[in-house]
């Protein structure tokens, strides 16, 4: 029986070789026509999600953090006035909401144990608490970002020394390490005064040192991944640098997984400062943060419970919204296996 052509633009019969190999280039393509199908589907799914409208719990979230820096900005730079901060009034101290003495009338929030204006040292003390954890976050966002992207980027004994290092920090408990910088800092309570050293830019560095570790982690698990994509090998093929292709292919991929560690990574600061401030080498009086807030009238918690709940319940909500936003900004930038 003769054997018919399986092209039918083909005017003579291949051969069994020649057929085994035309039908394995229609697979590749068929393959290579399935993967681009399934590449743009899911490239048009991530635009979705990118482009789908906030819910509601984000827009709180925004909304307080808004509040949050914007009170925070017109207090420190006298724009917008609560009262003195460190102007101490007798007939007003320890009165609250819920104070035992009644309220204290003309203060919204009520005054602390010295007679001071709770809502202006509220509002001065988010100014200093956000600025603290906001740099020491960036402080650990420039230099463990850009150890995570070498590490994740070059892999091998660069990725073993680094990965190593990381793993050696992150063993340390992070209050014990951060006291040990604040006091390897401050030097002795003679020298603290001394130091030359601003208590804020103390604390902004060791918690920035404690922070250099996870976003490291983070950035290099991400930076590992997309070091391994044909764009990125295509780069390479090209003849490009190693110092181009990290920042012009890598670094913009790898930018929402350290924006969404960075948000929680400014949440934990806030609680370690409000933390070490209990242990007594945060902020120092009279400049005011929520953590030392709490911390010189934590022994009045049962006579006036609004000084410490004022400041707690500003920490807890602070806190809640920037971790929602982070897993916002994971969830709408996280690109899926096939969109690749």
């Amino acid at each position: 029986m003769p054997v018919q052509p399986s092209d039918p633009a083909a005017g003579a019969p291949r051969s069994a070789g020649a057929q085994i190999v035309h039908d394995a280039v229609d697979d590749g393509l068929l393959a290579e026509s399935l993967a681009m199908t399934e590449a743009v589907s899911a490239g048009d799914e991530g635009k979705r999600r990118k482009g789908k409208p906030l819910g509601l719990g984000a827009k709180l979230a925004l909304a307080w953090m808004a509040f949050v820096i914007a009170i925070a900005l017109l207090s420190k730079f006298g724009i917008l006035t609560w009262g003195d901060a460190q102007e101490s009034v007798a007939r007003c101290a320890r009165k609250g909401p819920f104070a035992d003495e009644g309220g204290a009338s003309g203060y919204l929030l009520g005054c602390d144990s010295n007679g001071r204006n709770m809502a202006a040292r509220l509002a001065l003390g988010g100014w200093t608490s956000m600025l603290v954890a906001t740099g020491a976050i960036a402080l650990g966002f420039m230099v463990g970002g850009s150890l995570g992207l070498v590490a994740g980027y070059f892999g091998g004994k660069v990725d073993s020394v680094l990965t190593g290092m990381f793993n050696v920090l992150l063993s340390v408990p992070s209050v014990i390490m951060a006291l040990a910088l604040v006091a390897f800092l401050q030097g002795s309570p003679s020298e603290a005064a001394t130091s030359g050293l601003p208590p804020e830019l103390i604390l902004i560095i060791a918690i920035g040192v404690v922070a250099i570790p996870l976003v490291g982690r983070i950035t290099r698990a991400s930076a590992l991944s997309w070091s391994q994509r044909e764009f990125v090998l295509a780069a390479r093929a090209q003849g490009a640098k190693n110092g181009r292709v990290m920042v012009r292919e890598v670094l913009p991929n790898v930018l929402p997984a350290m924006f969404s560690i960075s948000l929680l990574g400014i949440a934990v600061a806030i609680v370690a400062e409000g933390t070490l401030s209990i242990l007594g080498v945060g902020v120092k009086p009279p400049t005011p943060s929520w953590g030392n807030i709490i911390a010189l009238d934590r022994g009045n918690l049962f006579k006036s419970p609004h000084i410490v709940f004022e400041a707690s319940i500003l920490i807890f909500i602070t806190v809640l919204s920037l971790n929602y936003l982070g897993d916002v900004i994971r969830a709408r930038f996280d690109v899926r296996e096939g969109a690749l």
